[in-house]
């Protein structure tokens, strides 16, 4: 993989040509964003509930089934049946979005509640990923 050496204005000007300083490094993705790779999927998300937490729609999780838990982590999970994605106040057993036209919801003790993961980054597409390569 070529990594730029320069860091990269998002601006449009500014910045010298991109092919002038590349160099080859043995890198790959894997191991940049995942630390444990038996427990760890990806899972792409769906809504703007999270923009307020830097997660948009069409966004790759990823999710770490292992990772160590602390309050207001970003959880994937199963409420009642629906695969979601909130931030979670461990202590009061609350989900948060972070939409404020979202109201912050209790877990109840008869609610149905799995959390599947802990959302340890995700990854942006600026284009639809092409399922056919």
């Amino acid at each position: 993989m070529k990594i730029s050496r320069q860091t990269i204005q998002a601006g449009i000007t500014g910045f010298e040509s991109p092919a002038n300083e590349y160099i080859d490094v043995a890198l790959s993705l894997d191991e940049l964003l995942i630390q444990r790779n038996s427990a760890t999927f990806i899972g792409q998300a769906r809504g703007h509930s999270m923009t307020g937490f830097g997660i948009f729609n069409g966004d790759l999780l990823i999710v770490d089934r292992a990772a160590p838990r602390s309050n207001f982590d970003i959880v994937v999970a199963t409420l009642n049946g629906e695969f979601i994605c909130k931030s979670i106040d461990r202590e009061n057993r609350m989900l948060i979005s972070a939409c404020p036209e979202r109201k912050i919801y209790l877990l109840m003790p008869d609610d149905d509640y799995q959390e599947e993961g802990i959302v340890i980054s995700s990854v942006r597409l600026h284009r639809k990923l092409s399922r056919g390569r």
